[in-house]
């Protein structure tokens, strides 16, 4: 058992450190000799547990975007009240963002290289209640009338445009890290007042 234990911790340690250079550090094209070396593991271990640095890349993508989904459902799945909920929302998806700030980034990196998490869940009863609940917000006339998925798109855009573009954002404007991460943590009010009238 203690033997399956040390192999269990040392393939987490493994993926935790690929997420931490992918996601914190930005480095997207670490070789595995780079990880394992941040990692305190001999290189061959890499293919031992996930056979080749590919595989270990696409799991680290998939646990990366099944964590965004299940953020999404907890939060946008919930009793909450309309409004607390997309504020409960952003919130989180920042506070995610500044922990990893390379993490949209490398979504879309991936998204463009033609990886893609595969998921079995099936979402349209989650979207039926979910739009159904801003039907009754633009019925309030706390949100201005618009199609649901333009509303879905608008909240994912105003939050994840400006974090998969960070380093040209940083690097065009002289923004330093610090002040990045104050500009983000400041999206969540200019969002709300955008998106609800009141």
């Amino acid at each position: 058992m203690a033997n399956q234990k040390d192999d269990i911790e040392t393939e987490e340690l493994i993926k935790r450190t690929a997420k931490k250079l992918f996601f914190e550090e930005g480095k997207f094209n670490a070789t595995t000799q780079e990880i394992a070396d941040s990692a305190g593991v001999n290189r061959t271990l890499i293919n031992y547990y996930f056979r080749s640095r590919d595989n270990l890349f696409n799991l680290v993508f998939e646990d990366a975007i099944k964590s965004e989904e299940e953020l999404r459902e907890t939060i946008l799945n919930s009793d909450m009240p309309f409004k607390q909920k997309i504020e409960a929302y952003i919130e989180a998806s920042i506070n995610q963002a500044i922990e990893y700030p390379y993490l949209e980034t490398y979504i879309v990196s991936k998204i463009n290289e033609g990886v893609f998490y595969k998921e079995e869940k099936d979402w349209d009863c989650f979207f039926d209640k979910f739009f159904n609940e801003l039907k009754n917000e633009i019925k309030k006339g706390n949100v201005e009338e618009i199609e649901p998925i333009q509303f879905v798109l608008n909240i994912a855009s105003l939050i994840s445009f400006p974090l998969a573009v960070r380093p040209l954002f940083q690097s065009t404007m002289k923004i330093s890290d610090e002040d990045f991460d104050r500009i983000i943590s400041e999206r969540k009010e200019i969002i709300m007042k955008m998106v609800f009238k009141n």
